[in-house]
């Protein structure tokens, strides 16, 4: 059961960086933060019926603490050059007195924006920044920009997305203005609806924010936008329209090239999933994420025979070319888009800001595969893809990814310690179901000097000194099972002469231990949060030289809850002590609710104490 986000190396798709960017409408998960008070924050859209728009906004921000100064004296305001013209009309700092100290236009630059960290990116995303002169703290910082979108992202349809600031806000309205003929359709969670009057032939919609307290989120908890205040609008009527107007612009052709590819890879294999994961399996290995977001290519893949040339692409161009070769060989797929971060529902409008990755999905075997997942076997899924909800764009159809996976690490550690408290130790781990070429994946990630200070740290990590070496099975290889070896010398496992506590560790690097310390971080929760399923098994022996008497040991803990199962035995046999413990954790979901929390919480409770046990110690 990882509590925390999964670590495991990913490269992100982000298919709606060509929509622009929200400005203060997009959200920071955060508890208030009173250092800026957003005065006045208005965005109006004028929607024309090929969904081409105007936005004109007008924003006002008080800087009320010295600290805001740094983060709010510059603003940046994003667009997509291939789609959009903006042109910040006025910008000045407003001074106590009145004094209006402008922004000239030599303080306005333009830099590439930076839409990911994770993976090389192609793109005509651009920012202006506005620098505001003179900021000192009782100022206000206004700003008018207008953004005109030439080309819809999808042709003759409007989205939008937002949600509150975690700063106060004391006027935050979105106002759209839409053909008459044209329905906008919208969920508002902590949003005031009215209809202004319209020009004939148009409607207006207007949607005023009720301020409301801010939350702080919780450690793992599901994204604001499962829980919090959004205002989601689009003028697709439902999913099923939206997925029409994306696989409109995804459709594959099966060249030579790739038929050839696909019979050559398969020619062996006997059955449709065997050949649709070795198909996976290559596309995972062979193709480069690499993200061009030119023109409408947020949303719209490359063709596949360019895909395979190239070798590279995002996630939308592992797809198509995937989609191809399961095609060349008799195999349907679909493209399934889903969210790649923490959000586990959708809004009820289709707006595209909570989808953000695209995966594939075979009806026939009902199966899911994530090509990009690099440190994922085909078969398995990265966590982050658990439990969520997909539109398959063939078919238009809703569906749901599966919750559950198979994963099991186990581990044997054997300290032998010597008559000044060091020890060489020995650490065998084995890996299995998703979590086999993730922990493949994340050690051959590694550099060479990283593989070699791995021991150190984590030796470092519990207060001791030491070093080591770290041997695997091969890691390119595919095997079932994962194996690796660590095995060192920390020079103060037992500070003797005593009497003096050793902690029981049951496995250096404890998955356990990182669970259960992730789970006891809140001591109350109000969101759900994220709680896979999962198996640890680790067993440690720390085998004390004769001139040392032992003198406690920890008691043996058993423990059962709801979908969780916690067992820790401590064993005495002359000289040494045997420390066993298994977590088994099968909750049917990837989320957890609030009630779940505190139906288990004097077990979690329970586990964080029996962690923190010790084996007492002197020498004679």
């Amino acid at each position: 059961m990882r509590i925390s986000p999964c670590l495991l190396a990913r490269q992100l798709c982000v298919l709606a960086v060509a929509v622009g960017v929200c400005g203060m409408a997009q959200a920071k998960d955060d508890a208030a933060d009173r250092a800026v008070t957003i005065e006045k924050d208005t965005q109006t859209y004028v929607v024309n019926a090929d969904g081409s728009y105007v936005l004109e906004a007008d924003k006002v921000v008080r800087i009320n603490e010295e600290r805001a100064i740094k983060f709010s004296a510059q603003r940046a305001v994003s667009y997509n050059r291939s789609l959009d013209t903006l042109e910040i009309v006025e910008a000045f700092t407003q001074k106590p007195d009145g004094r209006k100290v402008m922004v000239n236009a030599d303080r306005i630059r333009e830099q590439q924006e930076r839409a990911s960290a994770d993976a090389p990116m192609f793109q005509n995303s651009r920012v202006k920044v506005v620098i505001f002169p003179e900021v000192a703290v009782g100022d206000r910082l206004s700003l008018r920009y207008q953004r005109i979108r030439k080309t819809a992202l999808f042709p003759g349809e409007f989205m939008d997305f937002s949600t509150a600031s975690v700063n106060p806000t004391e006027r935050y309205s979105l106002t759209y203005d839409l053909p008459a003929d044209k329905p906008l359709y919208a969920e508002a969670r902590g949003f005031a609806a009215s209809t202004p009057a319209a020009a004939p032939g148009r409607k207006v919609y207007r949607w005023d924010y009720v301020p409301a307290d801010k939350t702080r989120p919780e450690q793992s908890a599901v994204a604001y936008t499962d829980y919090g205040q959004i205002l989601a609008v689009s003028t697709f009527a439902d999913y099923k329209a939206m997925a029409k107007a994306y696989q409109v612009r995804a459709t594959v052709q099966v060249t030579p090239q790739i038929t050839q590819l696909a019979q050559k890879l398969t020619a062996d294999l006997p059955t449709p999933r065997a050949k649709a994961l070795a198909l996976s399996d290559w596309v995972r290995k062979n193709i480069r994420y690499v993200a061009v977001y030119i023109d409408a290519g947020g949303v719209v893949p490359h063709p596949a025979q360019s895909v395979l040339e190239n070798r590279y692409g995002d996630c939308k161009d592992h797809v198509a070319l995937l989609e191809a070769l399961l095609k060349a060989v008799d195999i349907e797929s679909s493209p399934a888009l889903i969210n790649l971060g923490n959000a586990y529902t959708l809004p009820v409008a289709a707006a595209l800001r909570v989808i953000n990755h695209v995966i594939t999905y075979v009806p026939s075997l009902d199966l899911y595969l994530d090509s990009t997942a690099s440190a994922i076997a085909p078969g398995y899924l990265p966590p982050q893809d658990l439990d969520k909800p997909v539109l398959l764009t063939r078919t238009g159809e809703l569906a749901r990814t599966p919750a559950t996976q198979p994963g099991k690490l186990s581990s044997e550690l054997v300290f032998k310690i010597d008559d000044k408290g060091a020890a060489d130790f020995t650490q065998i781990s084995h890996a299995e179901g998703w979590r086999t070429e993730a922990m493949r994946g994340a050690i051959r990630s590694l550099q060479p000097m990283e593989r070699e200070q791995i021991i150190q740290k984590t030796l470092r990590s519990y207060g001791q000194t030491g070093g080591g070496t770290l041997q695997t099975d091969a890691l390119e290889g595919d095997a079932l099972i994962f194996k690796s070896t660590l095995a060192g010398r920390t020079e103060n496992l037992v500070n003797l002469p005593g009497p003096m506590g050793v902690q029981a560790l049951s496995r250096l690097g404890s998955n356990i231990a990182l669970d259960v310390q992730a789970l006891a971080a809140e001591k109350v929760r109000a969101q759900g949060f994220t709680c896979f399923a999962n198996e640890n098994v680790e067993t440690a022996r720390f085998e004390f030289p004769a001139s040392v008497n032992i003198l406690a040991v920890p008691k043996t803990v058993s423990l059962k809850g709801a979908d969780v199962t916690y067992e820790a035995r401590y064993e005495q046999d002359g000289h040494t002590v045997l420390v066993s413990r298994t977590l088994t954790f099968s909750h049917p979901t990837a989320v957890c609710s609030p009630d779940w929390f505190k139906a288990n919480q004097p077990m979690i409770e329970a586990m964080f104490n029996d962690l923190k046990g010790q084996i007492i110690v002197q020498a004679i």
